[in-house]
């Protein structure tokens, strides 16, 4: 039996379940938010709260609104709130940061 305050360990890459469909997420440190990619949100059923935020990255400010998502990651089931954005030509179109990461997990890069 797991004690509740062990952290559970990522790699730099997972398989997760969104919405009840196996999708590849990397995992970011260095996110403070997560992120889906447009094309996924129909596909997945994903709702908008109605509300957006403004995010800063490497590309700029945006705004983005904020979709609900149900993950399954490692056998953890979490509500979290992604914001949308095109990641068609990234390597994974599930991005999961730091406001999943906070939750009871560790990252090892070499996992």
């Amino acid at each position: 039996m797991k004690n509740s305050m062990e952290k559970i360990v990522l790699g730099a890459f997972e398989t997760i379940i969104l919405n009840g469909k196996k999708i590849k997420a990397k995992i970011d440190t260095g996110a403070d938010r997560s992120s889906i990619c447009k094309s996924l949100i129909n596909e997945l059923g994903l709702k908008q709260s109605g509300k957006k935020i403004k995010i800063t990255s490497a590309h700029g400010t945006t705004r983005r609104g904020i979709y609900k998502g149900e993950v399954i990651i490692k056998g953890k089931k979490l509500a979290v709130d992604f914001t949308a954005i095109d990641r068609s030509k990234l390597n994974a179109r599930v991005l999961l940061g730091k406001d999943v990461l906070e939750k009871g997990f560790l990252v090892d890069v070499l996992k």
